[in-house]
């Protein structure tokens, strides 16, 4: 190994980053770069496959650009990326066949509908750990080998391929077809126990073996960089939210992180075992580093946390930018009773109730827009309460600490009462990307850069820890109410709508 850089490539929704990091997990330089959202119809996204491409390899060169580092000063390439986002291309020539159809996409509700009726959605989950939903990369690459002519016979032949994210970069990359075990996790394909694809699960989603990847770990090296990083090798790939869970060194039983963005995504390892969730969760790979047992894990995904306040500043227009609601939360000592469910497009986990709609119940007319502000806040602890519980439920251990990261832990009255609420101590780390570091571990650990785990647990530090400091009755009463603002919620959609 040669090299005093590991650099890191983190695609996701929106945008294209770089980052390049030193030994002590410290921020050398980044570069990004956004691309376009495709909306062909309602509950359609799609994008771009070869404008991904393209920023990637701008975002590269900008990043060793901006502090003079030259490929030969990075040891590694590691990948994070937005997960379950499906690409199909010719194995010849590289070219996408369609556009990418992203995690957001609902068209495949039809060909969802269809499999869990004839497979069986519990058959489904016992081999995925997963629902049978639109949110998943199998249905996807159904709709189109159904939709595009001639694509299904090529791909039957072995000359168009699928990938999610991460595939589609390596193989442009290192021209290598490969995908790791926390991405295929999340394809509805792969079987959760075996780790490879999982041949009654190709034929229930009519999906040809021949244009998958091959299966492997989340850390070793696949190949070697062509481009801006050409002999570098490329050595890991992970789903954005597991990155995560590598970057907040989350390795033994029992740990967990929660990334607050747009959604939330909370994490909880369950070690070498898959955990079957009775509880809305989702048992999923957490990661698999080298040779090692895979490591699995619990997710509770939800679905709107920051978009609330996103929309509670562009729709209601009550502050001007996000970081002004704690100040006009703080206006007022509670919600004065009032309680937020933002189910926009139902709820996600662990109630999983599509016919939910957003509600704002106990309003009375002392409510002013502080408690208004404060409400909103509270959604996303209340929200984080109910993963959690869920976790307690399937797993039996209580989290001693949540480790969190993403732009609204810089809420530090949202924070506290997250730390109220759970009952349990919640901390930040100093370094805040932790999908990028994530892959950059992965990728470190499979060419030396870090000899093990305990020199990446040795890098984390603390920059701010909250600790529960809230009266339990006050704390029991008050979930109560918000079970009662969910239960408002749910049921709102009839057969007409």
């Amino acid at each position: 190994m040669s090299g005093r850089y590991v650099a890191a490539i983190d695609q996701g929704t929106a945008s294209s980053r770089c980052f390049v990091f030193d030994e002590r997990a410290r921020i050398v330089s980044v570069a990004q770069q956004e691309h376009r959202q495709h909306f062909p119809r309602p509950g359609w996204v799609e994008h771009d496959p070869q404008e991904i491409w393209t920023n990637v390899q701008s975002v590269v060169e900008a990043a060793l650009e901006r502090v003079e580092v030259s490929a030969r000063e990075v040891c590694a390439l590691g990948i994070a990326n937005q997960r379950e986002t499906t690409v199909l291309w010719d194995r010849r020539s590289g070219a996408p066949v369609h556009n990418a159809i992203t995690w957001q996409d609902v068209r495949t509700d039809r060909i969802c509908r269809e499999i869990a009726r004839g497979y069986g959605e519990d058959r489904v989950r016992e081999r995925t750990g997963l629902p049978v939903s639109t949110y998943f990369s199998g249905p996807k690459i159904r709709w189109l080998l159904d939709h595009i002519p001639g694509v299904r016979e090529r791909a039957e032949a072995g000359e168009v391929l699928f990938g999610t994210i991460d595939s589609w970069l390596v193989w442009n990359l290192c021209r290598r077809h490969v995908t790791d075990v926390t991405n295929a996790s999340r394809t509805l394909l792969m079987n959760l126990h075996t780790l490879d694809w999982d041949p009654e699960l190709l034929a229930a989603m009519d999906v040809p073996a021949a244009m998958l990847p091959e299966i492997r770990a989340s850390s070793e090296a696949y190949g070697e960089a062509a481009g801006p990083l050409a002999g570098v090798p490329v050595a890991s790939a992970l789903g954005d939210q597991h990155a995560a869970l590598v970057g907040q060194t989350c390795f033994s039983p029992g740990e967990a992180k929660c990334t607050f963005g747009t959604g939330s995504f909370l994490l909880f390892n369950t070690g070498a075992r898959p955990v079957a969730s009775g509880h809305g969760l989702l048992t999923t790979l957490g990661y698999r580093l080298g040779t090692e047992a895979p490591a699995y894990a619990l997710e509770g995904s939800i679905a709107i946390t920051g978009a609330l306040v996103q929309w509670f500043r562009d729709n209601l227009g009550l502050i001007g930018s996000a970081p002004e609601i704690e100040t006009l939360a703080r206006s007022v000592q509670d919600s004065g009773g009032c309680y937020f469910v933002p189910a926009f497009s139902g709820l996600f986990a662990p109630h999983w109730r599509s016919d939910a709609r957003g509600v704002i119940t106990g309003l009375t007319s002392y409510i002013t827009k502080g408690h208004l502000a404060r409400a909103v806040l509270e959604a996303t602890a209340w929200q984080t309460r109910d993963v959690l519980e869920a976790v307690n439920s399937d797993d039996g251990h209580r989290l001693a600490e949540l480790r969190v990261d993403g732009g609204m832990t810089a809420n530090h009255l949202l924070m506290q009462f997250l730390a109220d609420v759970l009952d349990v101590p919640v901390t930040r780390p100093i370094v805040a990307e932790t999908v990028s570091l994530g892959a950059a571990y992965a990728a470190g650990l499979a060419v030396g850069f870090w000899p093990d785990l305990d020199s990446l647990k040795h890098n984390w530090r603390k920059a701010a820890e909250w600790l529960p400091n809230m009266d339990p009755r006050e704390r029991e009463r008050g979930h109560r109410k918000w079970k009662k603002a969910v239960a408002r919620a749910v049921d709102w959609l009839d057969d007409d709508d």
